[in-house]
């Protein structure tokens, strides 16, 4: 185990050795830092961008270290990669460690509140997700997943779906976008400040219409004319 000590030199095999595990400790990590830390990236491709860029900065950086280490490093990363890659394609236990399946954030208009959870996503990021892709209410979501590249995919409910040009001779509707009054139990008291209503206001709505308390809510919207829409923790 000499290679994890500062040494005066290392052998070509412990420069192997070295890369091996900075190459798994490195999945470790990046596993427990969740998928929401891979932004774009794919897990496997992530872990690399990590290791070959902090290989590549001390060499040439540091006079007193050489190219060899790093040639060798670099080389077993890349193999380790390449197995990698084709373990995934052969390997669905690998393929979910390496490129994990999308978690589902909303099914059929509901939050998810678990999943939310396993992808950290909080609940404003998902709304704005909503909101970048013109959509008012969770309840016109069919399926909403967080993709292993850290993006949103969003499917509306067939009648949330874009009219075609027959139905444009229809009279549309106001835009009202609903706003989030209450968030994982935390009430915006801005909000209700804007729409004129205070807590005592919220609390009774809840108890009359929903029969629920704050402690309940995961999320409630409220829109231009006061209806207030809540979603429930699952």
């Amino acid at each position: 185990m000499d290679f994890f000590m500062s040494q005066e030199s290392l052998t070509s095999l412990e420069w192997i050795l070295r890369a091996i595990f900075g190459f798994i400790f490195l999945i470790i990590i990046a596993k427990l830092m969740g998928q929401r830390s891979i932004s774009q990236l794919r897990f496997l491709d992530f872990v690399m961008a990590l290791l070959i860029g902090n290989i590549m900065a001390h060499p040439l950086s540091d006079e007193g270290l050489g190219l060899k280490g790093s040639m060798l490093t670099m080389g077993t990363l890349v193999a380790l990669y390449l197995i990698g890659v084709y373990l995934s394609l052969h390997s669905t236990f690998i393929r979910k460690i390496l490129d994990p399946s999308p978690i589902p954030l909303i099914d059929n208009g509901e939050i998810l509140y678990q999943n939310l959870k396993k992808a950290r996503v909080p609940i404003d990021s998902l709304l704005s997700e909503l909101r970048k892709q013109e959509t008012e209410e969770v309840e016109n979501v069919a399926l909403a997943l967080w993709e292993t590249g850290g993006e949103i995919s969003i499917f509306l409910k067939p009648q949330y779906q874009p009219v075609t040009q027959k139905d444009l001779s229809l009279s549309p509707k106001g835009f009202d976008l609903p706003m989030p009054v209450i968030e994982d139990r935390k009430i915006n008291q801005s909000l209700l400040m804007k729409v004129g209503k205070d807590e005592h206001w919220l609390h009774d709505q809840l108890k009359t219409t929903y029969n629920v308390t704050v402690d309940d809510v995961l999320l409630a919207t409220i829109d231009k004319q006061e209806h207030i829409k809540i979603y429930l923790y699952k």
